[in-house]
């Protein structure tokens, strides 16, 4: 009995896709990455997963988990691979509003975290672009961060306890709802970011906070990153610590979107830093639109400011919303582009900007650089598209971009993960002792290499 065979047995037939039926699984979101994998298994549950597991490991068959796709670094690539879909494990196992916790098995959609919170009058915060795609498993997998990083943590902040599935095939159970657990090493934390490398994530207990009741949020305009990060700070002081998001959309940006998009023109001339700000309040009868309107007052009034709209509706709080989470539709224009995903301590992050433009004016003088940036954590999703398209150009710009934010005490992968695009980065600047430790613990975990071989580590 062939293995496919063996796999139709355990999952049944129409869980083990083969041939064209793999189409839609064969490319990344991005479309830079292309594969053909031997075959897309469709699990139901955690103890399915456990036997497909034993089964791999058994006859050295690679296993590429995979959850909504919308991965930027090829991380699901899965070349004669079995690619482990989990989008069938979609239940949600327990809502604990005491608690404020979620169980949730890895293909639960992320807006349906966000439903299912609503209901019970409690928000889970996690929120970005790909949120009517992404899954459980994917965004813990990857660690992933968004637009409410600022206030609440990205999905490891988030998450108290997991569900995993090892490469033998056994079953680490760590789904506790503890906010406080020193019983041992932190293996929750270690799977975490993993990218499916360590073993595969099939369920995760997750936290809940209380729901906004309402929310203020404006779309402001500025001369400098400077000033912008001023404001940040006179804001979190004067709403209590309550700024959710601080969104920096450079007037490139803004100019592109209104002509692609002419529905979501900025309400002004751009300026050179556009910031869309939301500050929210759970606490009722208190307006956060009055008191954010008071605080940009202020700074308009000192020069500090040079444009303000404030969303006076819940149709114009999405629009501005949907200016901002447009990003990748409008940055992804190009089939050549390097797309980086970096963090820098905030003080540095007009220099990293400033070093990067001499870098490229000798690099490759033709080139375009768009970005946009969680401007409030340090995160800026900074893209260039190429005036040359050899692969070795392409890989010059990238080190280059990775190279200078390392020296400034940055980060070349902010919330995105490794994937296959990273992993020179990560082997060129990763603390040669930390690479030591990690290969260690991947042959620890991993012995026969097969849980998404060729990612994160180089």
């Amino acid at each position: 009995m062939t293995l496919l065979d063996r796999l139709r047995d355990l999952l049944g037939p129409a869980h083990v896709l083969t041939g064209d039926d793999t189409a839609g699984y064969r490319d990344d979101w991005t479309g830079h990455y292309h594969w053909s994998p031997l075959a897309v298994l469709r699990p139901g549950s955690t103890e399915e997963v456990a036997a497909v597991l034993r089964l791999a490991s058994e006859t050295g068959t690679p296993v590429v988990p995979v959850g909504g796709n919308t991965g930027l670094n090829g991380g699901a690539a899965a070349e004669g691979a079995l690619m482990l879909s989990l989008a069938r494990m979609n239940r949600l196992r327990e809502v604990n509003p005491t608690a404020r916790t979620i169980t949730a098995e890895a293909g639960v959609i992320l807006e349906t975290l966000h439903d299912e919170a609503a209901r019970h009058g409690l928000v889970f915060p996690l929120t970005f672009g790909a949120k009517g795609s992404a899954m459980v498993g994917g965004f813990l997998s990857t660690n992933a961060g968004g637009s409410n990083v600022l206030r609440y943590g990205n999905a490891r902040a988030l998450c108290l306890g997991i569900e995993v599935v090892l490469a033998d095939g056994r079953v680490m159970n760590l789904l506790t709802g503890l906010h406080k657990d020193n019983s041992g090493y932190d293996l929750r934390d270690l799977m975490i970011g993993a990218e499916g490398t360590l073993g595969v994530i099939t369920a995760a207990v997750l936290k809940l906070a209380p729901a906004p009741v309402a929310h203020a949020t404006a779309l402001l305009g500025m001369d400098t990153l400077a000033g912008a990060l001023a404001l940040l700070h006179r804001l979190q002081a004067g709403s209590g610590g309550a700024v959710e998001a601080f969104e920096f959309m450079p007037a490139h940006y803004m100019e592109r979107l209104g002509r692609l998009k002419p529905e979501l023109a900025c309400p002004f001339e751009p300026c050179a830093v556009n910031v869309m700000v939301e500050i929210a309040t759970t606490i009722a009868g208190e307006d956060p639109v009055e008191r954010l309107e008071t605080l940009l007052e202020s700074a308009l009034e000192d020069g500090s400011l040079t444009e303000a709209v404030v969303a006076t509706s819940e149709a114009q709080r999405r629009r501005l919303w949907t200016m901002r989470e447009s990003a990748a539709e409008i940055t992804f224009v190009q089939p050549v582009m390097v797309d980086t995903d970096v963090a820098l301590p905030l003080d540095r992050l007009q220099l990293f900007l400033t070093r990067m433009e001499e870098r490229l004016a000798t690099l490759d003088p033709e080139a375009e650089v768009f970005l946009v940036a969680h401007l409030g954590d340090g995160n800026i999703h900074y893209s260039v598209y190429p005036g040359r398209e050899e692969a070795s150009h392409l890989a010059a710009i990238r080190a280059a971009i990775a190279s200078e934010a390392v020296a400034l005490g940055g980060s070349f992968s902010a919330e995105h993960g490794v994937g296959l695009s990273k992993r020179a980065t990560l082997a060129a600047h990763k603390d040669p002792v930390a690479l030591s430790v990690m290969a260690a613990i991947k042959a620890a975990l991993d012995p026969k290499g097969i849980l998404n071989p060729g990612k994160m580590l180089p």
